[in-house]
């Protein structure tokens, strides 16, 4: 069985941003939280069964991987 591919999300809120990364296979990703003065929050997260229902109702959109991986590069390298 090949390796789940990560689904990736983001919400745009009135002064800062959340993208959130979801594996499929254990439910387990990560949350960034991109404050207005460019400081990023990052969360490991476990999640359930019903995380996409939940990004769905919570107004979350699939977006590409791209702008996920820079902001988390930015966690680790401040």
């Amino acid at each position: 069985m090949g390796k789940a591919i990560a689904q990736y999300f983001k919400r745009i809120f009135d002064d800062y941003q959340v993208l959130v990364m979801v594996n499929p296979s254990d439910y387990t990703g990560t949350e960034l939280i991109l404050h207005p003065d460019g400081k990023v929050e990052k969360t490991e997260m476990t999640f359930d069964e019903e995380i996409f229902e939940d990004l769905a109702e919570d107004e979350f959109k699939p977006y590409s991987p791209l702008e996920f991986q820079l902001l988390l590069a930015k966690t680790l390298n401040p």
